[in-house]
């Protein structure tokens, strides 16, 4: 009934029987097991990490300026961030807001999801504010190149990305967080660290009594990141 109804009902009918065996008649239900928008993730991810390594010689000259080095920064803390059951008592919207959440790609996205909250549920608890400022940090994290920020026992650590061969250490981005460490050693410092899959990285903040004084602390590392790439 409207222009690309078909392409639409394509698209679902993938998403839901799944792309279909190439040497056969059935349909594998692959892409129907994780979804069809995790799967397009998957695929441009390996055709991203293809271009930088396998075919690196190929693409040369296309990095961009802004070019996020992970796909994913993982938080680890012992604060709560979450929707309380006393402030979403429904766990099918709680759900769904989580899902939403995770959608959101920008400052502006995030102010207007919670200004939403707000109107429909009222003022936000600690835990939700708390849980709105972990995705400040994650972003941040990401900007920074850290596969991974902890925040547990009063203290903040951020782990750069485990591949030492990763063209991010030769970037402007790392350049920019080495100066920053340079000029504040008071309050940051960078050393390395033996785990159990090998050398790490970390960037390790002074005391972290709650999320707003770790988002505090990064928010002047990514300024002068930005800072940076705006005026090399």
């Amino acid at each position: 009934t409207e222009l690309g109804g078909g392409f639409k009902i394509a698209m679902k009918d993938l998403e839901i029987r799944g792309a279909g065996d190439i040497l056969g008649g059935e349909q594998s239900g692959f892409i129907n097991e994780i979804g069809f928008e995790t799967y397009q993730k998957i695929l441009a991810e390996a055709i991203e990490e293809l271009k930088e390594k396998e075919f690196k010689s190929l693409y040369k000259g296309e990095e961009k300026k802004d070019k996020k080095w992970i796909k994913e920064t993982v938080i680890d803390t012992d604060f709560e961030l979450l929707f309380p059951s006393e402030y979403v008592n429904n766990i099918s919207e709680r759900l769904n807001l989580y899902h939403k959440l995770g959608e959101l790609k920008s400052e502006a996205e995030l102010q207007g999801f919670q200004k939403e909250l707000e109107d429909r549920f009222g003022p936000l608890p600690e835990q939700v504010e708390d849980l709105l400022n972990s995705v400040r940090i994650k972003w941040m994290a990401l900007d920074l190149g850290l596969e991974r920020v902890l925040m547990k026992k009063d203290k903040m650590v951020g782990y750069f990305i485990s591949d030492q061969q990763s063209g991010y250490y030769q970037s402007d981005s790392f350049g920019a967080v080495l100066s920053y460490v340079q000029q504040q050693p008071d309050k940051i410092s960078m050393n390395e660290k033996q785990t159990r899959t090998g050398l790490k990285l970390l960037l390790r903040f002074g005391t972290i009594r709650s999320i707003s004084e770790a988002l505090a602390a990064l928010s002047p590392l990514h300024r002068q990141l930005k800072s940076d790439k705006t005026h090399p």
